[in-house]
């Protein structure tokens, strides 16, 4: 294991000058603009056993996929360190944050491959911030389960690729602000999603939202009257027959009590049940009974191209039990209409890449819409539960630990208002559970349950200067914001601030239409 800690941490000095890739003006140039300079400009040109050095050039462009290709470099050896840990120093909870990093892993190594070998910009910037939530990710489980001191046995956590990764995405948005029309660098449209449907996306699956049911290829029902009993086993069944091609699953009325994961393999995969409350999947896994928060979700998804539709997603836990998801998304270009999330903390979990949320209803007490997502929930009703004795509720707890990541939560002409068990309970709509933490809410009706303040602090001062917190045109007996919190991040937004936080800007609106949901593009 020493020599894998050393050739992880080892640094590669073989510089760009020595062999002729760019001058040491550009590197200082590009450089500049990184969280980390000094680790860009002696460690990003690596040497030639690890990179193809003639295959870069000295444009921004050669820059940046070189900057890119040094680290997947280090996400690989990342990799393959967690996957020599021994494991026979761990408790039984290690091991559970240990799995999870793996998984985590594997992922940013996919993230990473498939930014090297793109040129879409928007799409690097989604799925580099991803892979900046993994790393999050699997820290937070180590801590969750009292295992911190495991984390250094870990040392890419704290070292080299984290600053790599972040330098990164600076690096890459830096790319786009260049290449992108004037009319775009403000924040008014993402041209590469808008102008063209993403590659899952063929002509035949326009209008997906509105297909009948018996469109499904296969079905599930506790009667028997399908081709399945339980949900899992028509997700196995379809991994073996979609062939990545959109493959529909039709899950009739019942109460279907799993745990169901759809993997990153499985793209393209849409579940219709027969409505809210009449389709269920629940569970009861939580941080208190021995899972990570993000191994607890009653229903994870991961695979790209995901919609549901006409579902309810539960983790009945209880509040006793603290974290404890019903639904985690990791899928990039999912789309969930009319379906229902039910727990209390950590309700849903928008853990990662591109998500739209239409129609929905959401319940919980604690950061019960949370994550690290580019997240837009429209039209959408949020019930605010009673949460355990001394508690306080918060909407939403937005993971974004990074300046250059492109993600946030837009919560937009929805509405904010009590269960009906919720009574005298401090209500906030969020707080800033990463240093940037970014979230919206415009044009909703903010129900009297929320504290003149609007928003509440994670511990101290953290944070406050760093996040951006918005609001615009609210109305409601909570929406007032003359009492609302003086944090430099807090903003009562402008019309053109707002702007950016619509699905036409912030998500993209091709990829939405394609499958007939409604949706409002702009404010």
């Amino acid at each position: 294991m020493d020599k894998l800690v050393v050739c992880f941490v080892s640094v590669f000095l073989v510089s760009a000058v020595s062999v002729g890739l760019v001058s040491g003006g550009d590197v200082s140039s590009y450089c500049s603009q990184t969280p980390y300079p000094d680790v860009c400009s002696s460690l990003i040109i690596t040497s030639s056993h690890e990179v193809p050095l003639s295959s870069f050039d000295d444009t921004q462009s050669g820059f940046r996929s070189l900057a890119l290709q040094a680290t997947l470099t280090r996400a690989e050896q990342a990799h393959r360190f967690v996957s020599a840990v021994d494991l026979g120093s761990m408790d039984e909870r290690g091991k559970v944050a240990w799995a999870d990093c793996m998984e985590l892993m594997e992922d940013t190594v996919d993230q990473l491959k498939r930014s090297v070998s793109s040129m879409k910009l928007e799409d690097t910037q989604t799925w580099l911030s991803a892979a900046t939530t993994n790393l999050q990710t699997c820290r937070n489980g180590f801590m969750e389960l009292n295992s911190s001191s495991l984390l250094s046995s870990f040392p890419f956590m704290t070292g080299n690729f984290t600053k790599f990764l972040s330098n990164s995405l600076a690096i890459n948005k830096a790319a786009a602000l260049s290449a992108a029309p004037a009319s775009t660098k403000s924040g008014g449209g993402r041209k590469l999603l808008s102008d063209g449907f993403p590659d899952w996306v063929s002509p035949t699956e326009r209008r997906l939202l509105q297909s009948p049911a018996s469109t499904a290829n296969l079905v599930v029902a506790k009667d028997g009257s399908g081709n399945h009993r339980t949900i899992s086993e028509a997700v196995a069944a379809a991994e073996k027959k979609s062939g990545g091609k959109r493959f529909i699953i039709h899950v009739k009325a019942g109460v279907y009590k799993e745990n169901v994961e759809v993997k990153k393999s499985m793209k393209n995969l849409m579940f219709i049940g027969d409505g809210i409350d009449s389709t269920v999947v629940t569970g009861s896994k939580s941080v208190v009974g021995g899972s990570t928060t993000f191994r607890s979700a009653t229903f994870a998804v991961t695979g790209d191209g995901f919609i549901a539709r006409d579902m309810t997603f539960e983790n009945t836990a209880g509040p006793q039990k603290h974290q404890a998801v019903a639904l985690r998304s990791g899928s990039d270009l999912s789309i969930f209409y009319r379906c229902s999330f039910k727990g209390y903390q950590d309700t849903l979990y928008v853990y990662s890449q591109r998500q739209f949320y239409r129609d929905c209803d959401i319940y919980g007490t604690v950061d019960f819409i949370f994550g690290d997502a580019v997240t837009v929930i429209q039209n959408s009703n949020i019930y605010v539960r009673k949460p355990m004795s001394g508690q306080k509720n918060t909407v939403t707890a937005q993971g974004r630990s990074d300046p250059n990541e492109n993600t946030g939560i837009s919560v937009h002409s929805s509405r904010v208002t009590a269960a009906s068990d919720l009574s005298g309970v401090k209500s906030y709509l969020g707080r800033p559970w990463k240093e940037y933490s970014r979230t919206v809410f415009m044009k909703c009706t903010l129900g009297s349950l929320i504290e003149p303040a609007g928003w509440f602090e994670w511990n101290g001062n953290f944070a406050l200067k760093t996040l951006y917190y918005g609001e615009y045109m609210n109305t409601g007996g909570g929406a007032a914001t003359g009492g609302r919190v003086k944090w430099p991040g807090f903003h009562v937004m402008s019309g053109a601030d707002a702007a950016k936080f619509t699905v036409g800007s912030f998500l993209g609106t091709s990829w939405i239409t394609s499958a007939g949901v409604p949706v409002t593009s702009g404010l």
